[in-house]
């Protein structure tokens, strides 16, 4: 398995990277990637320019693949995190998820894509799964609320089945 990792940089510094690794320029021969103890924020270096940099993590998972004959592809990598290069004058973000995934598609995609937590009593749920072992177990409820019980069997229903 190969080490992957995504950089996204502004653009003048993805220009400055072009030109480092097409033409060989003699003017930006330095690359450096330092994170400081909390592993989250550091400082990207290109020739003698310093810009602030956050390891963010993605909202889902992103294989990576490579190809040696153009017709097979082969899995290297799951991608689950982003280096975030800023000019000097942004903001750091506060938040250690990148809302965003890579793709216009994928914009805002926690809060559009993945499934919400449901909003539960957690009072009603320990009664509600007492009542359900104790009926298993050839019991009776102690107290019967049929359409609390309904939703959260059909909650709890529909988990198993994905």
């Amino acid at each position: 398995m190969e080490e992957q990792f995504i950089l996204r940089v502004p653009p003048s510094v993805a220009e400055r990277i072009d030109r480092l690794l097409d033409e060989n320029a003699s003017d930006d021969k330095s690359l450096d990637l330092s994170f400081s103890d909390d592993g989250r924020n550091g400082t990207f270096v290109i020739g003698d320019d310093h810009f602030p940099a956050s390891l963010l993590d993605l909202p889902g998972i992103v294989e990576s693949y490579k190809t040696y004959d153009d017709s097979v592809l082969i899995k290297t990598a799951d991608v689950g995190q982003i280096i975030m290069v800023r000019d000097e004058g942004d903001p750091a973000p506060d938040v250690v998820e990148y809302r965003h995934g890579l793709t216009p598609p994928m914009r805002d995609a926690r809060r559009r894509r993945f499934r919400r937590e449901p909003d539960l009593n957690p009072e009603l749920v320990r009664r509600v799964e007492k009542d359900l072992l104790n009926i298993m177990n050839g019991g009776t409820a102690e107290v019967v609320d049929i359409l609390s019980c309904l939703v959260i069997c059909l909650l709890f229903h529909t988990d198993m089945i994905k």
